[in-house]
């Protein structure tokens, strides 16, 4: 998918994308090659699917937000995007969502580089990047987005305490046995974890096995 196909979808998804918001979504393909000839963040063939791979995917969390009605009036709010690499979901988020702070973190200072001179070219004044791992970050934030970093069951502890809402966890593959996994060892009660196909919304074969699950915050 080119810029083109990228920006025709995200017209007819976000009809309330500006103008200068899809300036910046065009932005990102020249600074991603030209980042990754020196410190590879993303894998040289899927490169070419930038816009589809990795801007789209990143923006189904914005589309479960939007369809479930998770966005705060004035679009304010923070999040914490954990295990970011070199942006992924934070950027293309942060560009759709201007009133929210992001603070998109990693523990592998090359990526936090990455991350930092990309936001830093396209203006984002809502985003802190930090070199660091999840148990030294204060919280908590409003939510806590990643994109498959690692089995939930490992993840939930790092990020335990430090979300108000909830997370939003970017995952492929057979989900299940690994929800349950994650819901027993941190005693999570039925109900407090819903899975969206990104299918659903995309009608494309690269999505078909993929997911936004959501983890509802205890109160």
């Amino acid at each position: 998918m080119d810029f083109e196909g990228f920006s025709k979808i995200a017209r007819e998804r976000f009809p309330f994308v500006t103008e200068e918001q899809l300036r910046q979504f065009g932005m990102l393909e020249e600074l991603y090659r030209d980042w990754n000839s020196r410190i590879n963040v993303i894998s040289r063939k899927d490169i070419d699917e930038l816009y589809s791979h990795h801007v789209l995917h990143s923006l189904c969390i914005a589309a479960y937000m939007s369809e479930n009605g998770l966005i705060p009036d004035g679009g304010g709010g923070s999040i914490l995007d954990l295990g970011t690499g070199g942006g992924f979901p934070g950027i293309p988020l942060a560009i759709l969502f201007p009133g929210m702070h992001f603070t998109l973190c990693d523990s592998i200072g090359k990526k936090t580089r990455v991350a930092s001179e990309v936001a830093s070219a396209l203006g984002l004044h809502n985003v802190s990047v930090v070199n660091a791992r999840a148990e030294s970050l204060d919280g908590p934030f409003d939510w806590v987005v990643s994109r498959a970093v690692t089995a939930l069951e490992n993840f939930l502890p790092w990020v335990r305490g430090k979300y108000g809402k909830g997370i939003l966890y970017l995952k492929g593959g057979n989900i299940c046995a690994e929800i349950s996994a994650a819901m027993a060892r941190e005693g999570l009660p039925k109900g407090s974890i819903t899975t969206w196909p990104i299918s659903t919304w995309l009608k494309d074969e690269w999505f078909a096995e993929k997911f936004v699950i959501h983890i509802r915050a205890l109160r």
